[in-house]
């Protein structure tokens, strides 16, 4: 799996052998501790020649987090002298994300390059950031959401020619496909790959300049204190070593099922996309966005089908943002799937995934009253309107304005979807927007990437003398998208329609539903202009 991977038997046994054997400090001269000793080095040495680097250059950490942490902070640290500078791309792991926001804090400076739509940076965006005062790059090998394999050798030549050390996040691609070249620093989990959790890897390459940011300690080349696990770190190096050996083998056959997938989805459910790069990709991740859907409804429906997929769901319970990877790439952040095969994935699986699949989509879409098109090709389903899918899709996905993302609150001014026609928009004030539509419309410079913004002194999009209005204030994505959905029926070719939403996932996902159904997103301008009384009115030119 993307986020972590069933313990591998060869793990396991090397666990078992070496919680008797490996037990003792290696750090003492005693037998037991000599033991232990010569194991770590033994797995360290096993580490470092699948990694590409020295043993010398691998040190281990609690997690994969914390080697990325250690990682950033200490090449910053240690090049302090050229300068406070930090690069890393759009889609970087949160880890990443989080020392940048740090060192942001602390008065350095950060860049990030953007990613086109399918998740990858260019190499020239990406080198043309560099500068004389940057002490560090950060890239992903591949991305944790997406599947997507990064250009790290041609990022590494630009950042070589600059002088800049760059550090690669490997935690998706390391024990499943090479390493890649060129890199100063690298990062790894093991849990990745089927070790046990708890053991991160960090590389330093010779010569790098590093400065830990912890207290000075003895172990671990001085760059991660503590006592480390050394039966753990035993399995994780044994594990390493066999899905190395199994990789040529066990990639090609995950990559014909995920490639099953990527195709027939879109032929069983209407209105998805397969998002991520189709061709320089990880061979067992998949990731698709189902419009009008719920991503944890349709996670909690395919968890009860026997099916442990992950999302990139913008509306998360815990913290009700956006997914930062799909947002950079300007693609659906609602109602998406993360696939990931494990080691071992039988065909036979994939082949009930994609059979359950379209049923469980349509009975949480169900309640929603939407008119979907079936795909081409596709075999018919019945929905599940009066299913337990379609019963948890309503409490989902019908809040009020008071109402938080996965939970309904039904009182006084609430709105339920309906059987048929869905939830009725009422637009506020009605008649200002008409009346207000042939007012102004202008392009901001500074609003958000794929987002126009309309201010005052400039015209309006007009849409036969008015602009239809849809109040999706108070509701959680997916419903702003719902009720654009139901209502552009309305609005003549040509036409515009303006949707209120103080959700901020409404900014991503209204572009990515224009780029999805062949219309045309035209900016962004405060609610108020069109009788709201908070949050923004997005508005979309019909064009079919």
């Amino acid at each position: 799996m993307a986020s972590t991977a069933p313990l591998h038997p060869v793990a396991r046994q090397a666990l078992t052998a070496a919680l008797d054997e490996g037990w003792a400090d290696p750090a003492r001269l005693y037998r037991s501790g000599r033991q232990a000793r010569m194991l770590l080095d033994a797995a360290r040495e096993t580490v470092a020649a699948v990694l590409g680097a020295r043993a010398d250059e691998i040190s281990f950490t609690a997690s994969g987090t914390q080697a990325v942490q250690l990682g950033l902070l200490g090449a910053l640290a240690g090049n302090r002298r050229r300068g406070a500078h930090l690069v890393h791309s759009a889609v970087e792991h949160s880890s990443v994300l989080h020392v940048a926001e740090r060192h942001e804090a602390g008065g350095g400076e950060v860049s990030v390059a953007p990613v086109d739509r399918a998740g990858r940076v260019d190499p020239a965006a990406f080198g043309a950031l560099l500068r004389t005062d940057t002490a560090l790059a950060a890239l992903q090998s591949a991305n944790h959401e997406v599947g997507t394999v990064q250009p790290v050798g041609e990022v590494a030549a630009l950042c070589a020619g600059a002088g800049v050390p760059l550090l690669v996040d490997a935690a998706q691609s390391a024990g499943r496909v090479d390493v890649p070249t060129g890199w100063s620093l690298l990062t790894a989990s093991a849990h990745k790959w089927g070790g046990p959790p708890g053991v991160g890897v960090l590389a330093v390459r010779k010569g790098v300049r590093y400065a830990s940011p912890l207290p000075a300690d003895e172990r671990e080349g001085g760059r991660v204190p503590g006592y480390v696990n050394v039966p753990a770190i035993v399995a994780a190096a044994a594990s390493l070593r066999a899905v190395r050996a199994e990789a040529e083998r066990e990639n090609a056959r995950l990559h014909a099922l995920v490639e099953r997938i990527r195709g027939r989805v879109p032929q069983l459910v209407p209105e998805v996309e397969v998002v991520g790069d189709p061709v320089r990709r990880l061979p067992h991740i998949v990731t698709f966005s189902c419009l009008y859907v719920d991503g944890e409804v349709l996670l909690t429906e395919l968890d009860r089908a026997g099916f442990a997929v992950s999302s990139g769901s913008s509306c998360t319970s815990s913290t009700l943002t956006p997914s930062h990877v799909l947002a950079a790439m300007g693609v659906l952040t609602e109602g998406n799937v993360r696939v990931s095969l494990p080691y071992g994935t039988a065909e036979a699986d994939v082949e009930r995934f994609l059979a359950v699949l379209p049923d469980l989509v349509a009975g949480v879409r169900a309640p929603l009253g939407l008119d979907l098109p079936a795909p081409v090709g596709a075999a018919e389903t019945t929905p599940r309107a009066e299913g337990r899918a379609g019963a948890e899709s309503d409490e989902r996905q019908a809040t009020d304005a008071g109402g938080s993302a996965g939970a309904k609150s039904v009182g006084a001014g609430s709105e339920r979807p309906e059987a048929s026609g869905g939830v009725a928009a009422t637009p506020r004030a009605e008649g200002r927007a008409g009346a207000e539509s042939d007012e102004r419309q202008a392009t901001d410079a500074g609003g958000s990437a794929g987002a126009k913004s309309v201010g005052a002194g400039s015209e309006r999009p007009e849409a036969s003398g008015g602009v239809t209005v849809v109040d999706a204030l108070g509701k959680r994505c997916p419903l702003p998208v719902i009720e654009l959905a139901k209502r552009i029926g309305e609005v003549p070719v040509g036409g515009t329609i303006a949707v209120l939403s103080d959700d901020e996932a409404a900014r991503l996902d209204v572009p990515a539903w224009c780029g999805m159904r062949g219309q045309e997103y035209a900016g962004e301008a405060p609610a108020a202009d069109y009788g709201g009384d908070r949050g923004s009115a997005y508005l979309v030119l019909r064009r079919s």
